[in-house]
């Protein structure tokens, strides 16, 4: 029988043991920190198709979930208990779906957010081949959350390495990542996401000025901080590309409820709740373009059902130059992932 004095010796060993092996971790992931430059150029596509001012331009947003977050899903982050799906035949599965989806509301451009390239979390699937080659485009793509090993929950999420994708046939002069500010500090920055902007440049025919798409998934889980930072970042790169005479569409998943929209409210503030973001804040001239016909966001603490709480936090911000024709949410009742698509139409005038 162990007496005490030995059974205190083991204690002390497993204890040590697993000191060294936190700090080992916590070195680990602070050396493979993914540690992005202000401005970073992006491999553009090669489209072929040029934009007019005579024509509509179309653009359709998705939040994707990285093919893990169907109707049957939860997430432990919004007070669910899993991590992934239970198998990589339901993250094809959604993919497959999702790409349907993107193929039966047709666009000039594709605003895609949480597409994986290699990620656990979705069984190492590229997702940005994938959806490329669904739809026989050209994709840009920028890392929003690339780490090496993230060690929480438990199973833990990781190997990580996805971002925004922005898919379009048009001609592409440039495409950029715009570091946001970052939301944590060290060390829980070490294996959180590093959230940007995905800018796009397309040429107008007959004209020096360009359309400049800016593709964007702002924070989610802070204290508020962070969104309020990186939207005000958001919102001087938007004014400043209007200044140089350009055309300028934002949108995509910004984590925030706008102004006006109350028709799904927030049923227990002990849930995820969004932030709000106010006209007060959009530069002189720029509007809001989002649609509450349906919500664009679910919350993730159970699977999908008629009483879940839902949220309209996916849209776009069009400069004063940019006439919304019309914007609309199509309803998939989130078969295929946590949100559903925004669909605009404009006119350059």
């Amino acid at each position: 029988m162990m007496t005490l004095k030995k059974a205190a010796k083991a204690a002390a060993v497993v204890i040590t043991l697993l000191v060294f092996v936190f700090l080992g971790l916590l070195i680990f992931v602070t050396v493979k920190e993914y540690r992005p430059q202000k401005k970073e150029t992006v491999k553009k596509s090669h489209g072929n198709k040029t934009i007019t001012r005579e024509e509509p331009f179309t653009l359709l947003s998705l939040n994707t979930g990285y093919a893990g977050l169907g109707r049957d899903e939860d997430f432990f982050m919004d007070g669910g208990t899993k991590v992934r799906p239970d198998s990589k035949e339901q993250v094809e599965e959604n993919m497959a779906g999702i790409a349907g989806m993107l193929k039966e509301n047709k666009a000039d451009a594709y605003f895609l957010q949480e597409v994986d390239l290699n990620s656990k979390r979705s069984y190492s699937t590229n997702q940005k081949t994938y959806y490329e080659n669904a739809l026989g485009l050209g994709g840009m793509f920028a890392y929003n959350f690339k780490v090496a090993y993230a060690p929480y929950p438990w199973p833990p999420i990781g190997h990580v390495e996805s971002g925004l994708t922005t898919l379009t046939n048009s001609k592409v002069n440039r495409a950029e990542r715009i570091a946001l500010p970052e939301s944590f500090s060290w060390p829980l920055k070490t294996c959180n996401l590093k959230r940007c902007l995905l800018k796009t440049r397309l040429p107008i025919e007959g004209s020096k000025a360009e359309l400049v798409l800016i593709n964007l998934h702002l924070e989610a889980y802070d204290s508020g901080e962070g969104k309020e930072a990186q939207s005000k970042m958001l919102l001087k790169v938007l004014e400043e590309e209007y200044k140089k005479g350009n055309y300028v569409i934002a949108g995509g998943d910004f984590n925030q409820t706008f102004e006006g929209i109350t028709k799904y409210p927030i049923r227990n503030k002990k849930d995820w709740v969004p932030g709000a973001i106010g006209n007060e804040i959009l530069p002189e001239g720029f509007r809001f373009a989002v649609d509450d016909t349906y919500p664009t966001c679910r919350l993730l603490n159970k699977p999908y059902e008629k009483d879940s709480q839902v949220y309209v936090i996916d849209g776009f911000i069009v400069s004063p130059n940019v006439k919304v024709e019309q914007v609309n949410v199509i309803n998939y009742h989130f078969q295929y992932t946590d949100h559903q698509p925004v669909r605009l139409k404009v006119r350059l005038q």
